[in-house]
This record gives structure tokens, sequence and C-alpha cells, in this order.
């Protein structure tokens, strides 16, 4: 009996928590995920996809559970000093590139339905680049580009707020990082949830978890990050510019804008083919007038279903093991410059343009520039207002807004172009 209960307590949690020599870890693990939860529920920043990468962070970190195993989406589970072990896979199992040896994704396939736990099996969908397309469709469904389209100068907005994405990625490569690690970290700096998963399970895996915590939580932290920057860069006589109420789209104009808009990226920036595929798609849902029930499906049922999966099994991904290292710290720092650099490049054009225009653009829609929508277009407002209480930025900040929805996609495009081929 006494050794039957011994069994017991060596199989509890509590038992495995203090078994490990870095126990200590996981009980900070636990004080971030509080953190984030309190960021989700009390302060309500971005709580769709916060509060589920928070609990995903939670059952990763639960002492026994083992419902999520990051080994099996990495060469080194099957490899061995490079050599596979002919007792467990075969030589169809793994393929060569740039003279070493890789698993293929049907292995890695294999060995998660074969012994893989439940959020192992939701991480397929990250894996396998699934979720963040599907996001996107649902974002296009969801998303107006009337403002971009009777303003298409806001594209160089768009385009202007990727500075922190190339700025933080060169930053990276300064500290040290290989430059497909450099990359995903870079991505942050779009301000796009979905389209740094993509690039980060494709270029640095193990980087999962920190960069999409550092993404999510900046995206839900721009009222405070965006606003200083903005005083400090434009003057209030600037910030009281009230613009011109833009021209009506057409129908036309709507429809085709989307299908316009994929050929042209995908032309230019094959890689970026599953997010602006899909974006686009979505948005075709919505403006084409023949699909409505496939529009509210994409922005409701199916983009909170994905949003759940997503939030969930990439949030696993941040262990103690592989979360708290020297290397989560750089990244949270660079996120941040990502962002502030992003802010900065909108806004300094927006200024070139207001000077170009002899005033009839107000450099804050900018800002906007970074693809968090609505978020950053309602942060310019907001800015606007508190010049001049007549300004109404809101319609003409989304066109830059949504023009860095696209612009995000291309420089993951880029990004996956130069490193994942």
């Amino acid at each position: 009996m006494a050794e039957m209960f011994e069994r017991f307590i060596d199989s509890t949690g509590l038992a495995k928590l203090f078994e490990a020599d870095d126990w200590w870890k996981t009980l900070i693990m636990y004080a971030i995920i509080g953190v984030l939860v309190y960021l989700a529920v009390v302060k309500k920043f971005e709580p769709l996809l916060l509060l589920p990468i928070a609990f995903g962070m939670f059952l990763a970190n639960l002492p026994g559970a083992e419902l999520m195993h990051s080994e099996f989406f990495f060469d080194e589970y099957y490899l061995k000093n490079g050599v596979f072990d002919p007792a467990l896979y075969q030589a169809s199992d793994f393929y060569m590139k740039d003279g070493e040896l890789h698993v293929k994704m049907t292995t890695m396939i294999k060995e998660v339905i074969n012994h893989g736990g439940l959020v192992d099996i939701l991480y397929l969908g990250v894996k396998l680049g699934i979720y963040p397309s599907l996001i996107f469709l649902g974002v296009g469904a969801m998303t107006d580009f009337s403002p971009l389209i009777a303003n298409p100068k806001s594209l160089f907005l768009g385009a202007a707020s990727q500075l922190g994405v190339f700025a933080a990625f060169f930053f990276a490569l300064f500290l040290g990082f290989a430059p497909e690690e450099a990359a995903a970290i870079g991505i942050i700096g779009g301000a796009d949830g979905p389209t740094a998963i993509m690039v980060t399970k494709e270029l640095a895996p193990q980087l999962l978890g920190a960069i999409a915590i550092a993404a999510y939580s900046y995206m839900a932290l721009i009222p405070m990050i965006q606003p200083p920057f903005m005083r400090l860069l434009t003057t209030k006589k600037e910030r009281s510019i009230v613009m011109k109420p833009a021209r009506a789209v057409s129908k036309l104009e709507q429809v085709v804008f989307p299908i316009i808009v994929t050929l042209l990226v995908v032309l230019i920036v094959p890689d970026a083919a599953p997010l602006v595929g899909f974006l686009m798609l979505g948005n075709l849902f919505r403006v084409s007038g023949v699909t409505e029930r496939l529009s509210k499906a994409a922005q409701n049922e199916l983009c909170n279903i994905v949003t759940i999966f997503l939030g969930v099994s990439v949030g696993a991904t941040a262990s103690a093991s592989n979360f708290l290292d020297e290397k989560t710290l750089y990244i949270i720092a660079l996120g941040l410059c990502a962002f502030i650099i992003s802010t900065i490049g909108g806004l300094l054009l927006g200024k070139f343009m207001c000077w170009a225009t002899k005033g009839q653009i107000n450099p804050l829609i900018g800002s906007a520039g970074v693809s968090a929508v609505p978020m950053a277009a309602r942060v310019a407002q907001d800015e606007g207002r508190k010049a001049n209480p007549a300004n109404f930025l809101l319609m003409h900040a989304m066109g830059p807004n949504v023009a860095g929805v696209i612009g995000s996609a291309v420089a993951a495009g880029v990004f996956l172009m130069w490193f994942a081929n």
C-alpha cells in the first residue's frame, strides 16, 4: 500500500514540477501568464487573442500534462548528429537541402498523430500555414478598402510604415541572430499577428512563442506606444488639419480592387500569395453582393474558431524551457523598436505629404500605416480630435491602415522569398 501511495505521489503534477532543476522557471511563466490574463480581461487589450494565447501558455507549462511537444516540430528530434535512426524512420522520411538532412512534413504529421497531445494536433494548423491565411480571410471580409481606393496615396503611407520591419531585421542581425530569426523578429513591426506567425513558423519556429506574444502585446498597447511620438513629430497646427471628405467609390471599383491587388502583388512577390490571396478573397465575399452568407461566416464563425485554435496552439509553444532565455528579452526589445520605427516612418512621410499638398493631408494618418486594424486608425482619430474637436480623421486614417495590412503581407513575402526557398 505504501508503495502504491508513493507511486501516486511521484506521478502527480506537483512532484513533476519540483523534480526538475529549473522548476522556478515554470513559476515565472505563471507570473507572465497572469500579466497577460490581466491585460486581456481587466484592461481589455486584444482579449480575443491574448486570452487564448495566455491559456495556451498555461497548458504548455502544466507539469505532467504533456499536451504539447514542441520537439516534434524540429529536425533535431528526428536527427542525431545528422543521421536518422533507421530503426524508427525510413530514408523516405527525410530529404536533403543545402547539404543538410531535414525531416519531411509528412513525418512530423505522422509523429504528432501517433504520439502527440491535443495541442500538438491543433498546432499542425500553424505549422502547415492554415490558420494565418484563414484569419486573413476573415480580416478581408471585415475590411472596407474604400478609403484606400478613394485615396491611393495611402499605399505609400502603408509602405513607409514597414520601415520598422526592416530596421528591426538589421538590428537583430547586429545582435547576432541568424538571418532567418532576424526576419521573423523584424516582421513584428508590421503590427500584424497572423503575418508574424506565418513568417516565424516557416523561418524560426523555435521563436514562435516569444514573437507571437510580443506582436500581440504591442498591438494591444498601440494606444500607449504611438501618441507620444505622434505629438513629438507633428505640430498642433498639423494635427488640427481637417481633410476633405473622400470621394464615393463605385461598386465596380470595389469588386475589381481585390482581384487586381492579388494579381499585382503575387506577380511581384509570389510568396505573399497565401496571405494576400485570402485577404482579398474575404474582401471579395464582402463587396460582391452575392455571397453574404460566406462573408458573414468568414467574419464570425470561421474567424472565431480559427482564432481560438491559433491562440491556444501558438501560446503552447512558450514553455518555460524555450521562452525564458536571453533571446526572448532581445525579441521584446526589438519588437518595441520595430513598432516605434514603423510609427515614425508613417508620420514622417505624412509630414512630407502634408508639405507637398500645402496642408491638405493631416500627417497623423501616417501613423495608421501599421496594420493593426482598426486600432491604429482610432488612435490617429483620437489625437486629431484632441488638437481640433471638430476633426474627424477615422475614415482618412483607414486608408493607410488597410494599406498597412497589404504592406505587412508583402514584407512577409519578401522575407519568405529571401530565406525560405
